[in-house]
């Protein structure tokens, strides 16, 4: 069972990680730590996605498209990590990924030059204490750099301005309305109506961050039966605040051209880990993983000043559910398939993240050949369908991840 157990630490390796939670971009692989000995890898991934959607009616012609063509960029993934044992009982884990990140554009119709972009490089150093031969603790600390930028149309601002006043202007005229209520209603229509005449141009919105650096914790406890390569692990990622020096442009509005500071708070996590061996040389493994995404939002002060409010932001936390089944063919050669559902929530949809769930498929395998060990994987994502403010439907959209991993023990 011994080789078996060594079998499923290599499956549970997420190379190919494509996560419609959130900007979740690349998850730390803390399962690295239970590897045996010294452990050195390094992995890359190349996710593809294709997301698109249809205007409403009304909508279409403001634009010069029915449709907003591809909005999501495809990306990179650059990850390595090291587990070194100092003792009998304690190891060392250092992990460098890229946790977080977005690449967003809007190429057709209303939305055109609708763009907005995340970076993050994140740094982890964690330790694990064997308390007993079943039972481990781990915790550390992460250090995560992070900036965005964002541009908004004029002609996406100025619509929305002229959809408000219409909406107040109704609701000035609705039925039991007071002539005072009313009136006060027609006065912010005729202010919004106002802005929406504004110049072409004077409402294309930018804003650029600098880098920002935070520190967050780790803390886990594990369980583990080596015998029939049982484990399961309780992991707590900690939430943190960035605090983004931001300058922020939009000509319709003079005093918007300035520095301000943006707070964005991060997600806490939570991830319950599990495998087990089912039969002889096959295990089954999966995760359950909780994120708050809901604490989630872009207001850049000077935005919500003009505008009332947020850039973007995500409403719902977040649970992914992961199940898969692994198999050991030969000593060199071993495979495994899996499935990753994250429910939808029903939420208006942010037009910079415009999915709701998701469903994938993931295939792979390792090969060793001495101290070398080689994993390549496959995954097909289906994102669920969603509509946001303007009415805007999001559906059919997916993408392809490939990810291939290098380990070496030492």
């Amino acid at each position: 069972m011994k080789k078996q157990f060594t079998l499923g630490a290599a499956l549970l390796m997420t190379t190919t990680a494509a996560s419609a939670s959130g900007i979740d971009r690349n998850l730390t692989n803390y399962g690295l730590l239970f590897e045996t000995g010294n452990y050195a890898e390094l992995s890359y991934a190349n996710v593809s996605p294709s997301v698109s959607g249809t205007y409403s009616d009304g909508i279409i012609g403001l634009g010069s498209a029915s449709d907003t063509g591809n909005m999501s960029q495809d990306f990179n993934t650059l990850s390595g990590s090291v587990k070194y044992d100092l003792t009998d009982k304690l190891a060392l884990g250092l992990f460098s990924n890229q946790p977080f990140g977005a690449n967003a554009e809007y190429p057709g119709g209303l939305y055109t030059g609708l763009a907005a972009e995340w970076d993050s490089r994140g740094t982890t150093i964690v330790l694990k204490y064997k308390v007993t031969p079943s039972i481990s603790v781990y915790g550390g600390a992460r250090s995560i750099v992070s900036q965005a930028t964002i541009a908004i149309p004029d002609q996406l601002l100025r619509t929305g301005y002229g959809i408000r006043a219409g909406q107040l202007a109704a609701a000035a005229g609705a039925e039991g309305v007071d002539t005072t209520t009313a009136a006060a209603l027609l006065g912010q229509a005729a202010q919004l109506n106002a802005v929406a005449s504004s110049p072409a141009g004077a409402l294309n919105y930018t804003a650029t961050t600098e880098s920002d650096r935070q520190t967050s914790y780790i803390v886990g406890a594990a369980y583990e039966r080596p015998e029939i390569a049982l484990r399961v692990a309780l992991t707590y990622e900690s939430g943190y605040t960035h605090t983004f020096d931001t300058i922020e442009n939009l000509p319709a509005f003079a005093n918007i051209n300035r520095s301000s500071v943006t707070e964005i708070e991060m997600p806490d996590v939570y991830t319950l880990d599990f495998q087990s061996g089912v039969a002889k040389d096959t295990l089954v493994f999966g995760s359950i993983r909780h994120a708050t995404w809901s604490d989630w939002h872009v207001i850049p002060i000077a935005y919500l000043e003009a505008t009332g409010g947020e850039v973007t932001g995500i409403e719902t936390d977040t649970t992914t559910y992961r199940i898969g089944v692994g198999r050991k063919f030969t000593d060199a050669l071993s495979g495994f398939a899996r499935v990753t559902y994250e429910p939808g929530n029903g939420d208006v949809a942010s037009r910079l993240a415009p999915t709701d769930g998701s469903t994938a498929f993931g295939f792979g395998g390792s090969y060793t050949n001495g101290p070398i060990k080689v994993t390549g994987g496959i995954e097909y994502i289906t994102f669920g369908e969603a509509t946001d403010a303007f009415g805007t439907e999001f559906a059919e959209n997916d993408a392809v991840a490939v990810g291939v991993s290098v380990g070496y023990r030492f």
